[in-house]
Parts: C-alpha cells; sequence; structure tokens
C-alpha cells in the first residue's frame, strides 16, 4: 500500500494516509493564538477541513478525534464550536482532556481520523 503525506515538515507531516484512513497531526490556533477557546477551536476546525479535503476526504467521515484543553472549565466554549461543526449522524469516536500545551495562548489542540 502507498502511504500519503500531507504538509511535510522537518518534524511532523499535517496528515499521513494510509490504509484508507487519514491520521491527522494535532492542530493548534494559526489565527487566533490567545482568543477565547472557542474562537481557537473554529480556528482549528478550518483549518482541519482543509487538511481532510487534500487527504481526500470530509468530516462525514471522521472517526476518531482527541481534543486537549489546557483548562477542562473551557469544555462549554470548545463544544459550542464543535457542534456547530461537526456532521450530524456522523460523530466519530472522541476523548477530551485537560493539558499544558505546548506554548503560550495556545489553548486547544484537535487531533482527529478519518476515513478515506
Amino acid at each position: 500500500m502507498t502511504i500519503k503525506r500531507i504538509g511535510v515538515g522537518k518534524r511532523m507531516s499535517e496528515a499521513v494516509v494510509y490504509g484508507g484512513v487519514a491520521r491527522l497531526s494535532g492542530f493548534v490556533a494559526d489565527k487566533t493564538v490567545g482568543k477565547s477557546v472557542k474562537e481557537q477551536t473554529q480556528d482549528i476546525l478550518e483549518q482541519i477541513d482543509a487538511t481532510l479535503k487534500a487527504a481526500g476526504t470530509d468530516k462525514t467521515k471522521l472517526l476518531k478525534a482527541n481534543i486537549w484543553l489546557t483548562d477542562i472549565g473551557s469544555f462549554a466554549q470548545m463544544n459550542e464550536a464543535w457542534d456547530a461543526w461537526v456532521s450530524p449522524g456522523n460523530t466519530p469516536a472522541r476523548a477530551t482532556v485537560e493539558s499544558k500545551l505546548a506554548g503560550p495562548g495556545l489553548d486547544v489542540e484537535i487531533m482527529v481520523e478519518a476515513a478515506v
């Protein structure tokens, strides 16, 4: 089977497609660093949409999502953005935990897998 890598960088790829599954790396805010958790989540989900498209799939085929929040108290804000984005009837298996993230102003990280 062929391995397809998307957004290949020195340290990691944005996504790797293999065996009919697109595995995305963890995405953090790009344009909304330091803003609200809802805004950061919306920013991340836009990045995920673009990466899924490049992988030949979309959010209707999500299998799994892992979400990290620097403050679990912001769970409702994240869910507000998530619920507006996720495809009804196609929700993935999901886990959300509190964790320190890579840098200041980054309060959400999301990693997904989707069928291709």
